[in-house]
């Protein structure tokens, strides 16, 4: 690996939002550390990134696991010598109304939308301190803004990660280390085209630009805040939502 290439490290990499954020970085020319628990699709994503020009590492760890985490990130700087970007993106729901929401439902989306944040993060920031510079990247929601019907686990979860980078953002500022959020509105993703067609249609009828987002939408942020343009940038949520939530 070239000393000038950063190498950004990027959860739930596998499909979607996540699978596009790797594609552009590694069009950008940055080498991607992919991290999801589903192999077989991360495979084939490691396959297109090379194609790209990106050196690829893929692992599948459990980012609600603080000791697999550190042992991914130690590995990842030992092979690059560096990690320069986190893209903090895997997450899951298990919508249910609060009457019926168990404690499961709760721990579980809690843990893989906003503990793996933590972890990750907390795992990664030292080194980029101690470089003086670096771009944490964190996927919220729309949900986290404004709630949802069935979704108080997953909102939760989503304002969290807010909270969390803003904080985290005043922290390390000095350090030339940037923290900032995206929060999607509904996006084309194996998630939303399983949802009933009714259900696609209240979400048309709900968005003013009568579409759902594209993964490239949000890569194309990502994009821009790794970039040197994004210098000054810290500590904000982006909205890309197509008007859902203003």
């Amino acid at each position: 690996m070239s000393d000038d290439r950063q190498v950004a490290l990027v959860t739930g990499a596998a499909r979607g939002i996540g699978k596009a954020i790797a594609v552009r970085l590694a069009r950008d020319g940055l080498d991607v550390v992919l991290c999801d628990l589903l192999e077989a699709e991360m495979a084939e994503t490691k396959r297109e990134l090379e194609s790209l020009g990106s050196e690829t590492l893929t692992f599948n760890c459990d980012v609600t696991d603080s000791a697999k985490v550190d042992a991914m990130v130690k590995e990842a700087e030992q092979h690059y010598g560096r990690l320069d970007v986190l893209v903090n993106n895997a997450g899951i729901t298990r919508d249910k109304l609060l009457m019926r929401m168990s404690d499961d439902d709760w721990g579980k989306v809690l843990a893989v939308n906003l503990t793996s944040v933590f972890n990750c993060t907390r795992s990664v920031i030292r080194g980029m301190v101690s470089r003086r510079r670096g771009r944490v990247i964190s996927i919220s929601s729309v949900i986290g803004l404004m709630g949802n019907v069935g979704q108080a686990n997953y909102g939760a979860s989503k304002a969290g990660i807010i909270g969390f980078s803003r904080s985290v953002a005043r922290e390390v500022a000095s350090r030339g280390v940037t923290v900032n959020v995206i929060a999607p509105g509904y996006i084309d993703t194996p998630m939303t085209q399983n949802l009933p067609e009714k259900a696609k249609e209240q979400l048309f009828n709900m968005i003013p630009m009568k579409r759902l987002g594209r993964p490239e939408d949000i890569a194309n942020v990502v994009a821009f805040l790794v970039s040197d343009d994004a210098g000054y940038i810290t500590g904000q949520v982006i909205n890309v939502n197509g008007g859902i939530y203003m």
